[in-house]
């Protein structure tokens, strides 16, 4: 999957570590309509499972791409820093800051 061109970021999450994910991160869970997400991985890994798909591991050369309103959760493979930026349509009102 590509992200379209008109994504602009509007939002991004502190830094988590292996201890300080928020547990809804790990629970089955989706973005808003028109909101996409990367989970750029600072240091070692997570696991990525997209619903219905085989789970992909992250890692800071291959952030993961969550497109909107699919459900998806991360595990945590040991030590690692991560965040998650957020992106939506540049054209869109919706997501005021």
């Amino acid at each position: 999957m590509s992200w379209p061109s008109t994504l602009v970021s509007y939002k991004r999450t502190d830094t988590f570590t292996e201890d300080t994910v928020p547990s809804g991160l790990k629970n089955t869970h989706t973005t808003k309509g028109g909101v996409w997400a990367l989970i750029r991985i600072l240091e070692g890994e997570l696991q990525f499972q997209v619903e219905g798909a085989a789970p992909e591991i992250l890692s800071r050369s291959n952030p993961g791409l969550v497109e909107p309103e699919v459900p998806h959760h991360i595990e945590t493979l040991g030590p690692v820093k991560f965040y998650i930026e957020f992106f939506r349509d540049a054209s869109s009102t919706e997501f005021e800051e």
